[in-house]
């Protein structure tokens, strides 16, 4: 049988990378930089002297060198050498120093005083929305990762730093490479993340931790458009409905037609930014037509599917015309 490491495998498949766009800030202090979000998931890593990172209604953080920073959702935030200062808007420095779209000519400036240098570089990820809304929504809004816990030790800052500096020297493929090296990076947290919460016996993840109840997660999450019933998702566990139904709902803290629903909604999310027709997403998603799925989605998300997908659009255009 697998182990519930092996569960935890199956459900993060699903966090898969579409673009990257990466950066790097050579920084001396005094400095101080504010973002107002960006549309996606933004990794950092740092060289040289420490420097604070606040996310909007957060407590500040110090992050010292090789300490890596996650953004899951690409939060409102605050770098600075000193959070005193009056902070610089990274939109100006975009526009002062962006070449062209940052996939094709990474963002790169210097910025500050004459004071300790800092390095910071970076690579934000456009994340499949299967994952957003599953995976990435259920993160606190700033992840940090002190260098000395990172797992395996120096495998993350230096993936990260090869990254970066592929996509500064232009080397050939360097564009997939960002794409494929940053959700590297991104699962390894992830997993990280969620395997202590695992031993710790916090959230969702704690049916993981269970043979039975992870084989039933992780056919939802392998199959989400499948015709699963409560009777048949008990047969992939080997349990008795009725056990099944209390186990799940024990360990998972919602009943096993709840999270496949919350499951396929995500999934056709997904769709729906990938221009799929809405009848054929209603047809995978078990729908007998688009209008009783359309209501079941904008109870789910509180938005109809037309209504989400030009936001998403939206988004996406926003992610591309980074500059």
């Amino acid at each position: 049988m697998k182990q519930s490491s092996d569960y935890l495998s199956d459900v993060l498949v699903i966090c898969r990378a579409e673009r990257a766009v990466t950066a790097s800030f050579f920084l001396r202090a005094p400095w101080a930089l504010a973002s107002e979000g960006v549309p996606g998931t933004m990794i950092r890593i740092a060289q040289g002297q420490p420097y604070w990172l606040q996310v909007r209604g957060q407590a500040p953080v110090r992050v010292m060198p090789g300490d890596l920073v996650v953004l899951p959702l690409g939060s409102p935030h605050v770098m600075a050498s000193d959070l005193a200062l009056t902070p610089v808007p990274f939109a100006r420095m975009i526009e002062r120093f962006a070449q062209g779209p940052k996939d094709e000519n990474p963002l790169t400036f210097e910025h500050g005083g004459a004071g300790a240098r800092t390095r910071i570089d970076s690579v934000l990820l456009w994340i499949s929305a299967h994952c957003r809304h599953t995976i990435l929504n259920l993160l606190p809004p700033l992840l940090h990762i002190p260098a000395a816990q990172a797992a395996p030790p120096a495998m993350l800052g230096s993936t990260l730093q090869a990254l970066i500096e592929d996509s500064l020297a232009r080397r050939a493929g360097w564009r997939l490479a960002a794409v494929r090296l940053g959700e590297l990076a991104m699962v390894h947290v992830l997993s990280n993340h969620f395997a202590a919460q695992q031993e710790r016996r916090q959230g969702w993840v704690r049916g993981l931790a269970d043979a039975q109840i992870a084989k039933a997660m992780a056919a939802i999450h392998g199959r989400p458009s499948h015709d699963w019933t409560l009777q048949t998702l008990a047969r992939e566990a080997a349990m008795s409905r009725s056990r099944f139904a209390e186990k799940f709902k024990a360990l998972v803290g919602d009943s096993p037609m709840a999270y496949l629903q919350q499951q396929r909604m995500a999934h056709a999310a997904q769709q729906l930014e990938s221009g799929l027709p809405l009848a054929q997403i209603a047809e995978d998603c078990g729908y007998e037509s688009e209008r009783v799925f359309a209501r079941a989605f904008k109870r789910w998300c509180g938005l109809p599917p037309r209504a989400y997908q030009r936001s998403a659009q939206a988004l996406r255009k926003e992610f591309a015309a980074l500059k």
